[in-house]
């Protein structure tokens, strides 16, 4: 596969809350970004985690959850155009002789920016292997705990595991082209939402698709390709499944990932950085959110929200070294009004 290559002023890692908002902070003083995340859509652990727990915490709003949170945000960067790349991990960090950053990513992407901007919380969000023997086999080839391109699996004999929203979203996408599709979950009882949930039941009640109650067992198949899934199911029956996919949705779990070999300045795994500018040991490369240590962090959103104003100000004299920039308030300034389509 062909690279894809991307120029920009700020590549963001991460596309939390605080990644999003950076976004917005970076807009108001003219700065494009393109943001990376290992999850299929914005919101980090907010709505991967606890889309619909309370938040507390955020100033102006009394309670919100994360999903409205990030709703909210994703509505306030968009007069700034960011384009986002979900699904991708980032696995390369290198400084070219000029200054330009270059980002790779697991996906074959190549991004060439004046500004690396790491606002992935603990880290990258991973999924989970599901206790299965010799899974390790069919990884990459026929077992895949995300979707990168619906087309891949066109006409395939797909097996789903998982009750969350991953697994019923993915159930839903994938049905109408695959050869046939089978969602298996360990009870009759799902934590996704309930219009996906019953949209699957329909298509069970219509003969479009299986729903299986059980865990699965043994895998069959060589060389890397899936055959079949054996399936215990909850009524204690042994049963075999024909598949030649399988993406388990087992959850996710933090791991610090690639950033601990950028050659970053880290305080028991996490980044160092200034107060300053939240620049890490690496000039041009900034942390924000969760991902950062400095005397006195809180890891809290609103701390990621303060650490991205100021990240932003720092950010614009690199992409911008002969520009003055004159600091303005959105409330006053019809230039920043504009920008923002309020004007």
């Amino acid at each position: 596969m062909a690279e894809r290559e991307y120029t920009t002023d700020v590549v963001v890692i991460g596309a939390g809350p605080v990644g999003l908002f950076a976004v917005f902070e970076l807009g108001l003083l003219d700065m494009k970004c393109h943001l990376i995340d290992i999850l299929d859509r914005p919101g980090g652990q907010c709505t991967e985690l606890y889309p619909e727990k309370p938040i507390y915490d955020i100033p102006g709003f009394p309670v919100v959850s994360g999903q409205e949170l990030t709703d909210n945000l994703m509505k306030q960067i968009e007069p700034f155009g960011a384009q986002f790349h979900f699904n991708r991990i980032v696995n390369g960090l290198a400084k070219l002789a000029d200054g330009t950053f270059k980002v790779t990513t697991d996906d074959e992407d190549v991004f060439y920016a004046k500004v690396v901007v790491i606002a992935a919380g603990g880290g990258s969000f991973q999924p989970k292997r599901p206790p299965v023997e010799g899974i390790e086999d069919f990884e990459g080839k026929s077992v895949f705990y995300s979707v990168r391109r619906m087309e891949e699996f066109r006409d395939q004999d797909i097996v789903i595991v998982g009750g969350g929203d991953s697994a019923l979203d993915w159930t839903l996408n994938l049905q109408p082209i695959a050869r046939s599709m089978t969602l298996v979950h360990r009870r009759d009882a799902f934590r996704a939402a309930p219009a996906s949930v019953n949209e699957m039941k329909a298509l069970v009640a219509e003969g479009k698709m299986d729903l299986v109650l059980g865990q699965v067992g043994k895998l069959e198949g060589e060389n890397g390709q899936l055959s079949a899934v054996n399936i215990k199911t909850s009524d204690g029956e042994d049963i075999r499944i024909p598949a030649t996919r399988l993406l388990p949705f087992f959850g996710l779990t933090m791991k610090l990932g690639p950033v601990a070999d950028w050659g970053l300045d880290l305080n028991d795994n996490l980044i160092t950085v200034d107060t300053e500018k939240f620049e890490s040991s690496v000039p041009g490369v900034f942390a924000i959110g969760d991902i950062n240590w400095y005397p006195g962090k809180l890891k809290l959103i609103l701390s990621g929200f303060h650490e991205s104003a100021l990240m932003a100000q720092a950010a614009k004299k690199i992409v911008s070294p002969d520009e003055r920039v004159v600091f303005q308030y959105t409330t006053s300034s019809t230039k920043l009004q504009k920008k923002l389509g309020v004007a």
